[in-house]
């Protein structure tokens, strides 16, 4: 028996599971805490209405012999592709159904497309990000390169000409910054994948967080992405889907490399590596799709929206630095003091019983920042925002 080495190399613990471990180990010797959580990545509000009716009405049809559904397209329901399609035109972004690959998590789409590309492939991933691309790119045996986001270049880092690679990693807006792309800076990264021959694998699983409209939340709103780019985007954030799983993935037909058809050789490996969503889960992410459900799910984003508001007013008013929170859900705070990002999630958490994320967990430039999610409830949210107002930096640095 021999091991993927690859897979060895990885850190013990994946972030979240390691955050997880720390606040329960917390927890059972400090059982008389409140513990308040602005370090998760999921969603605390319950699946819109129209959803929720949706998929009871499809689980209704599989007890109908003349409406039951076994394996369906392996691509995607053409119901749900279709809608998929409208909420883009929305976006004045034209997509076909035949470039629409419906799948059960952008967490699984990330990992997945390492199928399509050599082992050798030099990998180009924005530091700090979402972990998912480093670990995934390392199980893979890729040569990884970084492209740094730092305080200065607004945790938006661009294209280095002098740097080759083959495939190039996105995520606006930035899990964990929230840092977001403009039309113009997307547009030099599309340029620069065309010159190096390059893929562009873009997350858009945050998009539906944008307020302002002047910004971008597709790829494929840039001039000859279709030719260079591959769009991932998911229900899980949008609409609450991070229990029911559903999301997509844009092939367009026209992107090729060595003279081969990306959307052909997906369509294989998803034929022999998937059998589709399910039926039920594809009848709610298209109702959620539909003008009411989409009325219902904006009110959910509006809503995590305005705790991402809290937060950050609060972290302001106590004095620190933060990026984020504007066009996304998580907001992005510089630890006083020149602080270890451990060293201060340790502090929140023995001291206020506030969970955050360490931002190192997202690559060593997250280093000395914490994330805050606002994914939390109202309650909880606005007892932490209490919290942070009033802390006292100065003194809890003392504790460091």
């Amino acid at each position: 028996m021999q091991l993927n080495e690859n897979i060895t190399k990885l850190e013990q613990n994946y972030l979240f599971a390691e955050i997880a471990m720390r606040v329960r180990h917390y927890k059972e010797a400090h059982p008389e805490k409140e513990m308040l959580s602005l370090g998760i990545n999921d969603v605390t509000r319950p699946l819109a209405p129209a959803v929720s009716e949706a998929m009871a009405e499809a689980a209704h049809e599989m007890r109908d012999a003349a409406r039951f559904h076994g394996y369906g397209d392996v691509q995607g329901e053409l119901f749900l592709r279709q809608a998929i399609c409208g909420y883009y035109r929305a976006l004045k972004v034209s997509i076909e159904p035949e470039d629409v690959f419906v799948s059960d998590g952008a967490k699984s789409d990330l990992a997945n497309l390492c199928d399509l590309f050599a082992p050798q492939s030099t990998v180009l991933l924005p530091n700090p990000v979402y972990p998912v691309f480093y670990d995934t790119s390392v199980m893979a045996g890729r040569r990884i390169l970084f492209s740094r986001g730092t305080k200065e270049n607004g945790f938006l880092p661009m294209p280095d000409d002098h740097i080759h690679t083959d495939l190039i990693y996105l995520c606006s807006p930035n899990n964990p910054t929230g840092a977001v792309y403009t039309r113009a800076q997307l547009q030099a990264w599309v340029e620069y994948a065309h010159a190096h021959h390059a893929c562009i694998i873009y997350d858009a699983a945050y998009e539906a967080y944008i307020r302002n409209a002047a910004l971008p939340r597709s790829i494929f709103e840039i001039a000859g992405a279709e030719t260079c780019a591959i769009e991932i985007n998911s229900l899980s954030k949008m609409a609450g889907f991070t229990g029911v799983r559903c999301s997509w993935v844009i092939v367009p037909r026209a992107l090729t490399a060595e003279g081969q058809s990306l959307h052909k050789l997906w369509m294989r490996r998803q034929t022999t590596k998937y059998n589709g969503t399910s039926y039920i889960v594809q009848r709610g992410a298209a109702a959620a799709f539909s003008p009411e459900g989409q009325r219902q799910v904006r009110r959910d984003v509006q809503y995590y929206m305005e705790n991402a508001d809290l937060i950050r007013t609060a972290l302001h008013r106590s004095g620190v630095f933060t990026t984020g929170g504007e066009h996304a859900p998580y907001v992005w705070m510089e630890c006083p003091y020149h602080m270890r990002s451990w060293d201060c999630f340790a502090l929140l958490l023995r001291h206020y019983g506030i969970v955050s994320s360490p931002g190192v967990g997202f690559g060593e430039q997250g280093e000395g920042w914490l994330r805050f999610s606002s994914f939390g409830s109202r309650e909880v949210i606005e007892k932490a925002a209490h919290l942070l107002t009033a802390m006292d930096w100065d003194q809890l640095a003392l504790f460091a």
